[in-house]
């Protein structure tokens, strides 16, 4: 297990009461709860440093569409499922 250190924190009475009802409300302790609290706070900050993904460009360099006109796709797919529902099943 790591070592512990105890420490002082000064908070304003608002703050207190309400971290002292919420931890009673959720059956645990002010400790726990300012420990999770500063987690929080580091997850966010090393997330923050975190480079946003990119994706590889995967371009196989293909050239422009055959079909420019959406309705064409539509003919060929309808022609296209047509063909596969006369086929007769295997």
């Amino acid at each position: 297990m790591g070592t512990r250190m105890k420490t002082t924190i000064d908070l304003s009475d608002a703050l207190f009461d309400a971290v002292k009802a919420l931890a009673q409300s959720q059956q645990t302790t002010m400790k726990a709860l300012v420990e999770d609290g500063l987690r929080r706070v580091l997850n966010d900050a090393r997330a923050a440093k975190r480079p946003a993904f990119k994706l590889k460009n995967m371009s196989v360099g293909g050239g422009r569409m055959l079909i420019t006109n959406p309705r064409e796709w539509q003919d060929l797919e309808s022609e296209h499922i047509a063909k596969n529902l006369a086929r007769p099943l295997k």
